[in-house]
């Protein structure tokens, strides 16, 4: 019997396993510790219920900071083996940060995911979403996967935050990654087709809370 042809953005095991491991909760880059601005918003009672985390997370993604850092990923996976290019892209990705926290968040994910991610070989330190792409390249593992996985991967960290903060039950925030799985494989997909030039947020209120998170009384998230 003749083998079914493989597409070219296939997902062999050895990737799926580094994917796997680099965007797993249990990486030690300290994800867990920034919300992103949503412990701002929540606080600010924006967001109360499933649904707006929902609508929340479903907007970054489309429309905001998700976005923009799965197209700064796509650029830098297919710039890993240019060194001055990628320098310039991991430049305008800390540039593109709307707030110091916003700076300091993409800065110190993309420092520990660089220390994290030596048994594959030494990372330069760039900001979080173009270290991943650049080192996924490197590794050969195809982009399209690589998108999906580190949208998935930012959208349940989100969640988390949501769970502990909003509250919101675990059951719920399954049933919220269930229902944006159509989003975040359209982000991927287009993420993978995207240029530079395709940068661009309006999730305004968003940029807005992270600022204010600098502000707040109590904080349990660094952002």
């Amino acid at each position: 019997m003749t083998e079914p042809a493989v597409p070219a953005d296939a997902l062999d095991l050895g990737s799926l396993l580094k994917l796997q491991t680099w965007l797993s909760p249990a990486f030690p880059i300290g994800a867990f510790g920034y919300s992103h601005g949503l412990e701002a918003a929540i606080a600010a009672g924006l967001l109360r219920e499933a649904s707006a985390c929902h609508d929340w997370i479903e907007s970054l993604l489309r429309h905001g900071s998700g976005w923009n850092d799965l197209v700064l990923l796509a650029a830098a996976h297919r710039a890993a083996h240019d060194p001055l290019r990628l320098a310039e892209i991991a430049e305008l990705g800390t540039a593109l940060s709307g707030s110091a926290e916003r700076r300091r968040e993409t800065s110190d994910l993309g420092e520990a995911f660089a220390a994290a991610a030596a048994p594959w070989g030494e990372t330069a330190t760039m900001p979080y979403p173009v270290a991943v792409g650049a080192l996924a390249a490197r590794e050969g593992v195809p982009l399209g996967s690589t998108a999906a996985a580190f949208a998935h991967a930012f959208a349940a960290n989100l969640l988390s935050v949501c769970v502990r903060l909003v509250p919101l039950g675990q059951r719920e925030a399954v049933a919220i990654l269930h229902r944006l799985e159509p989003v975040l494989e359209a982000a991927a997909r287009h993420a993978s087709a995207s240029t530079l030039d395709d940068l661009g947020s309006a999730a305004i209120l968003s940029e807005i809370e992270a600022m204010r998170h600098e502000t707040l009384e109590t904080r349990l998230f660094r952002t």
